[in-house]
């Protein structure tokens, strides 16, 4: 006879005098200990051997789902798969799951970190915003719904990192699940634009003469650090990353040669190209250069407060300080602009006094194509033919400040 809800329920915890089994249906049966405890269990026979499976303990599982629970069961005898060690294997599997963070840091260490040079920071992205609520949570059993969690409200707070943090989750998962950590990659199909409202955010802000005049007359008068100060100008004079200013060695600078070398490792077309890049010292910022040297003994050519090597936030607050100096004592607002907008600055104004070839390899830029694969000249005449004419213009707009 099959089994009822209503017989379960009266004889579940019902002591009894010895240990009873009841027959369901389809290989299914209850057993009931003394104490009236209630196991669902299913019989099956494998390479002629008789077996027995617990399904679960009534009233944890329901009659309804012990059956389809069983269901489940029969189909991997018909697949020639033994159910109980498919169980044990899921079991082994379930206790081996790796957590977020655990997944995190076998994927930064072994994949991200050896391949990207400011990896920190997503390491950094991730402890404020991801970490705190999810950092323990099997990464294997984390659906759809909880990453969204995480990123939908940071989508309208702060559109970049919720772009950065579902980019970077991508690639992680991606890896895992070619790796076997993961089943599947629940981020594959969710996209920052059509799904999350994210649009990418490109800038077009060059400064013109005006602006460039207030923003030299702050960097001569303002409070800011002199060595700051020589930062910000060598920026706008070499319209380099501030990345390959910030990480050089002073051994990078040869002034025998007069050229500053950006080696491989420092810039971010090393890994592409196998180059480092090669510019022109000249007069003025060699003087420059060598008075950022006195700022402190170690082979860096710049540290940050207490000695620390700057970190990429390091300049970030520079173009702020020089505005609120602009907003104070010449009472004008400014409008934004940041360290990336003086290196557009002085891309545009060398196309006025270069070749647009030179010009990209001014910046650091990869030369196209064939061209790209075969030129290795260094063009260190003509860059500092460009430099100078940049340099004078800057001069002449020092000149012109009251």
């Amino acid at each position: 006879m099959a089994l009822t809800e209503a017989w379960l329920k009266t004889n579940n915890s019902k002591p009894r005098e010895r240990v009873e089994e009841f027959s369901d249906r389809d290989s299914m049966s209850v057993r009931v200990s003394m104490r009236g405890k209630i196991v669902f269990q299913l019989r099956y026979r494998i390479a002629g051997k008789g077996q027995r499976l617990d399904i679960g303990t009534y009233p944890h599982i329901s009659l309804k789902d012990a059956r389809a629970k069983a269901q489940e069961f029969r189909l991997m005898l018909d697949e020639g798969k033994n159910p109980k060690k498919e169980v044990m294997l899921e079991q082994e599997k379930y206790n081996s799951e790796k957590t977020l963070i655990e997944l995190f840091d076998l994927w930064f260490t072994e994949y991200y970190e050896p391949k990207i040079k400011q990896s920190h920071e997503i390491r950094r992205t991730f402890e404020i915003y991801v970490f705190p609520s999810k950092a323990k949570a099997p990464v294997n059993r984390m659906s759809l719904h909880d990453w969204l969690v995480i990123i939908e409200p940071l989508a309208k707070t702060k559109p970049s990192v919720a772009g950065r943090i579902l980019s970077i989750s991508k690639q992680m998962l991606k890896w895992a699940v070619k790796r076997q950590h993961l089943d599947k990659n629940v981020l594959v199909d969710l996209y920052a634009k059509s799904d999350l409202g994210i649009e990418k955010q490109k800038t077009s802000r060059v400064l013109n003469d005006s602006e460039l005049k207030v923003i030299l007359e702050a960097l001569r008068d303002s409070t800011m650090t002199l060595k700051n100060k020589i930062f910000v100008e060598l920026c706008l004079i070499y319209g380099c990353r501030n990345g390959e200013l910030r990480r050089a060695k002073k051994t990078d600078f040869d002034f025998e040669k007069m050229i500053w070398t950006v080696p491989v490792e420092h810039n971010k077309i090393g890994k592409k190209t196998g180059r480092d890049i090669i510019r022109p010292i000249l007069p003025y910022t060699e003087k420059l250069i060598k008075q950022a040297f006195a700022f402190n003994k170690t082979n860096h050519f710049i540290l940050a407060k207490d000695n620390e090597i700057p970190s990429p936030q390091f300049a970030l607050h520079f173009p702020k300080n020089l505005m609120l100096w602009v907003g104070r004592n010449k009472e004008l607002t400014m409008k934004h602009w940041s360290m990336h907008d003086l290196r557009r600055t002085a891309r545009t104004n060398f196309s006025s006094m270069t070749t647009r070839d030179i010009a990209e390899i001014m910046v650091g830029h990869v030369l196209p194509s064939i061209q790209g694969t075969y030129d290795y000249y260094d063009y260190l005449d003509e860059q500092k033919e460009a430099y100078q004419k940049w340099i004078d213009r800057l001069h002449v707009l020092k000149s012109e400040i009251q």
